[in-house]
């Protein structure tokens, strides 16, 4: 025997023991099932993983060791589990529940080996829903799950005594919530990422109560301490005790008391013992969401299939001669192995792009547009170029990019008072403006340079720093992205207003030409926008980092401001379809032909031919979001905003086509090239170190739901739902918030509104806008019910 065939007979007999093992297991593990009353010449033959019922397309049960080893008894339906069923893997994880074509989907409960345990509902292969999970050490949380993660209202029981009870997001607690620790003290107020922030009561046991603000789990700012005896301590709170300071009233019955008291020791002594556990509790290998299914497929052609485990590696074991082994995830149908080859996937060509429940309305569908005809599979636009042109030395804009890198280095590295949040009035003050010359040969504060004299404006700069940091906005890291080694990027064309845009190589940061008003106007909004976006973490109004001007001297003199920005589709994911949305209709609609579509184009109201759908919590956040802003955005009379919207779909085949959840498989094979799998996408969801960037309107997993419009020439938009929908990454804020209601305005609604109908010109009245722009925007998302 060659060394190559004794390879092959050891490795058919390690899959021999490892099958008789797993069937043994599954003797001693799975008990009797009742599910359904089958009748006895239904039920299937262990030893024969083949055997279907005569009738295909019907539910049987089925009980089948698979050829990986992998063991599974239960209802079956053509090729998946559909119905009550039992799943054993071979690495020990089990499940026991509701299946939906081959998802986990509805009721059941999920063990690893290790002894944790999770019972409650499940939504396409996720954790999602209501379920409690309890973890190999004893934790046990019961309470609200968004895929995979701790998200709504919950309750947390640690094994050693201490209880939280209040709100989650993203896996850690936020929101609102009460602390009990096992020794009596606890704490009630809010919560941000996981930890004491905000407001908040804490009591001790012996009596004591601190009430008044936190931040990162100690005081921080105004508050109260409080003895049984009722003397108090009130002042501004600080582990810095250069900054702590306050008044000591002491109390009618004891009044010398607590007069020796130290506020410090609340930090060194009252607090002590008293951390918040780790919320990311125990980590698991492995999650419900990437189990995938391993099953035998018929296979009409000669060419051999190799042997994969869940784990996607390649095995030795002898083919059958016209079988192939399908790999299935149980949350979607194709995902990318953990050795990145990718994994063959069934599905039914004639049903991808098929419009599912909409029969009735595609026959009243003209469907003469050819960009987005409703009868054709949805494909991805044509990849596009890397957006922007290079700044290099011969570009007519090379000497202002030198010039505007030399004034953030040095507007950056400006020394500048203590950061804190509190701001003075003084701070937003318009006069309150840094002019600093650059001349070529350098000067006590400034470098030498190889472009022409030049002067740099900072405008209100302390409030801008602060704005950074507020916005966890690394400074180093900030001057690195856009004064770094690499050059800027310019758009190829200027905006509807003039503008030019640039974006910094590593598109963290987009930088924009904006006019005197416009300075004029984020001046004037500055103090209100500071208080806005600080007391929401979560807006969607677009990020400011820096407010500049260069004005260069010499025969040719003119002036040049800018804002820098956060770019919203800064990702690891591809952005497949961009949207600019304000809920009007006159000159909403995009006039490039669909040839000339790629995946950069930005298109209107009228293009859109989707719903987003976000989960229940996410959607109820989003509404409040929106309307907060809005509201604040109509108080400072502005108008002609936009919510940019960019979608990355995370199921596409190799010919483009957008595969829709749910898609059935059949006997034609599509490879699925996402550019991120979906347990590439299940670590990113729940790596603690990126789970920050998963935020409302940033990196969030939704659904959206295609449209369809009644008629070619009728402005309606938004189209009739078909039911067909596809998973999304989303991205979305609002931009574009500059523009006020000034008298330009006012005659440009005047004289539109001579020729056209006035609701569907953009330029309208603050509140009209608003009231307009949010009746649109709600239509536009909805809340995912999912099945």
């Amino acid at each position: 025997m060659s060394k190559e065939q004794s390879s092959v007979a050891k490795a058919w007999e390690a899959t021999i023991r490892k099958t008789q093992a797993a069937r043994r297991r599954a003797n001693s593990i799975f008990g009797t099932m009742s599910i359904t009353h089958a009748d006895d010449d239904n039920e299937v033959d262990p030893e024969h993983n083949n055997n279907k019922p005569a009738s295909l397309g019907e539910t049987y049960l089925a009980d089948k060791i698979l050829p990986n080893g992998d063991y599974y008894t239960g209802q079956w339906y053509e090729n998946f589990p559909n119905g009550l069923g039992k799943y054993l893997w071979t690495d020990g994880c089990m499940y026991v529940g509701e299946w939906h074509r081959g998802k986990t989907m509805g009721k059941g409960r999920f063990s690893w080996p290790s002894g944790a345990t999770y019972e409650g509902e499940f939504k396409s292969g996720f954790m999602d829903g209501i379920g409690t999970y309890t973890g190999s050490n004893g934790d046990t949380y019961r309470g609200q799950w968004v895929m995979n993660l701790k998200h709504g209202h919950g309750v947390k029981s640690y094994a050693h005594g201490d209880c939280y009870d209040g709100e989650w997001r993203c896996g850690m607690q936020e929101g609102q919530g009460k602390y009990n620790w096992k020794n009596g003290n606890y704490y009630i107020g809010e919560w941000r990422k996981g930890g004491i922030f905000g407001k908040g009561t804490f009591v001790w046991s012996n009596g004591n109560t601190y009430d008044g603000y936190w931040e990162d789990g100690m005081p921080k700012g105004n508050g109260t301490f409080k003895w049984p005896d009722d003397s108090f301590y009130v002042g501004n709170w600080s582990k810095d005790p250069n900054e702590q300071n306050g008044t000591y009233f002491p109390s009618e019955t004891s009044p010398e008391e607590n007069q020796d008291w130290d506020p410090r020791s609340v930090y060194d002594v009252d607090l002590s013992g008293c951390e918040v556990n780790d919320v990311d509790g125990e980590k698991l290998s492995v999650l419900p969401s990437q189990k995938r299914l391993a099953m035998w497929s018929s296979s009409k052609n000669d060419d051999k299939a190799r042997r994969m485990s869940v784990d996607g590696r390649v095995s030795v074991g002898i083919e059958r001669p016209f079988d192939k082994l399908q790999i299935w995830d149980n949350a979607t149908a194709g995902a990318v192995t953990g050795d990145g080859c990718d994994v063959n996937v069934v599905g039914d060509r004639e049903n991808i792009g098929r419009i599912s429940d909409g029969g009735d309305l595609l026959a009243s569908v003209d469907d003469g547009n050819p960009k987005w005809s409703p009868l054709q599979p949805l494909k991805l636009p044509r990849p596009g170029k890397r957006q922007g042109e290079t700044i290099s030395k011969d570009h007519k804009n090379y000497e202002l990019m030198l010039n505007l890198q030399l004034g953030i280095r040095h507007s950056v590295a400006r020394p500048g008072p203590a950061a804190s949040l509190d701001l003075k009035a003084s701070a937003f003050d318009p006069k309150e403006k840094v002019w600093t010359k650059f001349p070529p040969e350098g000067s006590k504060h400034t470098p030498p340079h190889p472009s022409g004299e030049f002067k740099w404006k900072d405008y209100c700069p302390l409030v801008f720093r602060t704005l950074r940091k507020l916005f966890k906005v690394d400074s180093a890291d900030y001057m690195l992205s856009i004064c770094g080694n690499d050059a800027l990027r310019e758009l190829s064309s200027p905006g509807k207003s003039g503008s030019f845009f640039y974006l910094t190589n590593d598109d963290r940061y987009m930088i924009k030409t904006i006019k005197k008003s416009e300075v004029k106007v984020l001046i004037r909004m500055l103090p209100a926008y500071y208080n806005h976006v600080r007391a929401h973490e979560n807006t969607l109004v677009i990020k400011f980092f820096g407010l500049h001007c260069v004005k260069v001297t010499g025969p040719i003199q003119r002036k040049v401001r800018f804002i820098i920005m956060g770019n919203l589709f800064c990702s690891e994911f591809t952005i497949h379809r961009r949207y600019d949305l304000k809920g009007s209709s006159l000159g909403r609609l995009t006039d490039k032909p669909e040839a000339e579509i790629d995946e950069t184009t930005i298109l209107k109201d009228l293009d859109l031919n989707f719903i987003f759908k976000l989960q229940k919590s996410w959607f109820q956040e989003f509404c409040r979001q929106i309307d907060r802003d809005c509201d604040f955005l109509e108080q400072e009379r502005i108008m002609d905003y936009s919510l940019l919207v960019g979608l990355h779909f995370r199921q596409v085949s190799g010919d483009r086509e957008l595969i829709p959840c749910g898609a059935d498989p059949g006997d034609s094979e599509i490879v699925v090239v996402p550019r991120l799998s979906r347990v590439d996408i299940d670590h990113l969801l729940l790596d603690p170190d990126r789970r920050d960037s998963i935020r409302l309107g940033g990196n969030m997993p939704a659904r959206v739901e295609r449209t369809v419009r009644r008629g070619e020439f009728e402005l309606q938009l938004i189209g009739e739902p078909t039911g067909e929908c596809y998973e999304v990454i989303m991205f979305f804020g609002i931009i574009d918030i500059l523009q006020d209601y000034d008298i330009t305005k006012k005659l440009e609604h005047a004289y539109k509104s001579i020729q056209y109908d006035p609701t569907s010109i953009s330029a309208v009245d603050p509140r009209q806008y608003s009231k307009r722009f949010r009746d649109f925007i709600f239509n536009v998302f909805s809340e995912d019910i999912q099945l």
